[in-house]
């Protein structure tokens, strides 16, 4: 085991590998704050080294994660624009009013109840045909059955509602 040299001798010894590395990492703009950061993270545990045998790769691991810390703020950071645009209004995903989407689903709650539970499952729910046979206890083809036969219907009351 290799004792600690004093920090003073640690951080001349490894000023211009660290420096070296940080301008190439992180650009000569942001080295500057990069070396500091490394410096005190290193002081900051210099006392609690035990092996000083490989000084330069401790501190260039330090640098390492003090160039990873910056870049990684940068990626966060908001970036200046000349003009905030106007916000784009989206066109309606769904061109049916909310007042037919109403109408439609009061059609589908005078549907047979098993047609009922597998429209209600499948769009309102979102599900897949295998998760709606799961819920309603039957075959996936079984409820594809129900689906069309569900909406062989609806589309009956609605044209008859025309």
């Amino acid at each position: 085991m290799v004792t600690p040299p004093p920090f003073q001798r640690f951080l001349d010894e490894q000023r211009d590998p660290v420096w070296r590395f940080l301008v190439a990492s992180v650009g000569r703009e942001h080295a500057d704050d990069c070396f500091q950061d490394t410096f005190l993270a290193a002081m900051r545990a210099y006392p609690r080294l035990r092996d000083a045998e490989n000084l330069r790769g401790w501190a260039l691991t330090i640098a390492h994660r003090k160039a990873l810390d910056h870049h990684r703020a940068r990626a966060r950071r908001a970036l200046p624009v000349a003009d905030v645009p106007e916000p784009a209004t989206a066109p309606d995903p769904d061109p049916v009013s909310a007042l037919d989407r109403d109408h439609v689903w009061t059609r589908v709650r005078e549907l047979a109840p098993r047609q009922r539970a597998v429209l209600t499952l499948r769009f309102a729910g979102d599900m897949t045909h295998a998760q709606v046979a799961a819920v309603l206890g039957c075959s996936t083809e079984a409820s594809r059955q129900a689906q069309r036969d569900g909406l062989k219907a609806l589309r009956q009351t609605m044209e008859d509602a025309r």
